[in-house]
């Protein structure tokens, strides 16, 4: 797909955001979301990077952990995408896994949510 401009890009990750369903977008409270051209090694197959400690992993008391960070490639999505829709859908799954990582998730676990909620 040809380029798309940063901004443009950003605004398809919101309106890909507000659309996660109730149970999803929760999890997000202390989870940022950022959008860079690409990962520091150049590549164009890595999609997103989550950064941070799963839920799973937490400990029940203690201070609130730093936010955090799930990370979009912009020029990764955009090669992976021949059209607006294939970019939304791309944002959309790529979205969900990351927030399946978030949670804790296992593979099989991740598939099951992507499959669940797969566009």
């Amino acid at each position: 797909m040809q380029s798309v401009p940063e901004a443009k890009f950003e605004s398809l990750v919101a309106d890909q955001m507000d659309l996660l369903p109730d149970d999803l977008a929760e999890v997000l409270a202390n989870v940022s979301v950022t959008v860079e051209d690409r990962p520091a090694d150049g590549s164009l197959r890595v999609l997103a990077v989550y950064s941070g400690v799963p839920l799973t992993e937490r400990g029940q008391f203690g201070p609130e952990a730093m936010p955090d960070n799930i990370v979009l490639y912009r020029e990764s999505m955009l090669a992976h995408a021949h059209n607006e829709d294939e970019l939304k859908r791309e944002i959309w799954n790529t979205l969900i896994r990351e927030i399946g990582m978030h949670l804790g998730m296992d593979e099989d676990q991740l598939e099951r949510l992507s499959a669940k909620h797969a566009r």
